[in-house]
């Protein structure tokens, strides 16, 4: 049995306050996330393939294990960022 997943395929979170936010194996793939503030979110495992994170506060957040292929990272603040396993090619 698969654990379940928050499907967020090409939804628009540009400029939102997501700060500490829970979305472990999310499918974020294509959403745009510019300009978002993920501060210290739970993102481990997800699936941010081509997504928009340009000038995305993502610091102190947990990318272990994500999916960031072809993401765009523009500008982004990764400072404290766990990126253990993640996909980043």
């Amino acid at each position: 049995m698969s654990k379940p997943t928050i499907d967020l395929f090409r939804a628009d979170l540009s400029w939102r306050k997501l700060r500490g936010i829970g979305l472990p194996d999310a499918d974020l793939r294509y959403a745009n996330l510019s300009d978002s503030d993920l501060r210290g979110a739970n993102l481990r495992g997800a699936n941010l393939r081509l997504a928009n994170l340009e000038g995305a506060d993502l610091r102190d957040a947990d990318l272990r294990y994500a999916d960031l292929r072809d993401a765009d990272l523009t500008g982004a603040n990764l400072t404290g960022a766990r990126l253990d396993w993640a996909v980043l090619e």
